[in-house]
């Protein structure tokens, strides 16, 4: 089985390694926002090796919402296209690391009850989805039995 690939960009390495590196107590937020993130480890779909992508931190109950923004860009972020392909994940929340199961959101009534809990959570998520005609997705993770 294919080992870790670092992302290309170097904020999300450095995140990635400051977040893991330190047990969960430091890069718990995303760059300079404040606001914090989690660290979602899977599977790329194409190469199978070990991903890991920082997200906002979204929760909902013992779940967490996890949002294909992507800055409001024309396409969705790899990791959409992983989960898609491979729904088990490991989900890092400060010190508490979790195996889940995503699911991705098609019920629309549960669609904008997620969203508004994603965009309290991070407001620029509305004007993402204005600036892009495609919908950003949204996955569910849920703790795997």
């Amino acid at each position: 089985m294919p080992d870790y690939i670092p992302s290309p960009r170097q904020w999300v390495r450095d995140q990635v390694e400051l977040y893991e590196g330190s047990g969960g107590t430091q890069g718990t937020t995303l760059r300079d926002t404040g606001l914090p993130v989690v660290i979602v480890t899977h599977r790329g779909n194409k190469t199978g090796a070990v991903r890991k992508t920082p997200l906002m931190r979204v929760k909902d109950g013992a779940n967490y919402v996890l949002v294909g923004s992507m800055g409001g860009a024309p396409t969705n972020p790899v990791w959409v296209h992983n989960l898609r392909a491979n729904p088990a994940i490991e989900l890092r929340d400060h010190a508490e690391v979790q195996r889940m199961k995503v699911r991705e959101v098609d019920n629309e009534k549960e669609r904008a009850r997620l969203w508004k809990l994603a965009v309290a959570a991070y407001p620029p998520y509305e004007e993402y989805q204005a600036k892009t005609t495609r919908q950003i997705p949204l996955f569910v993770a849920e703790p795997a039995r």
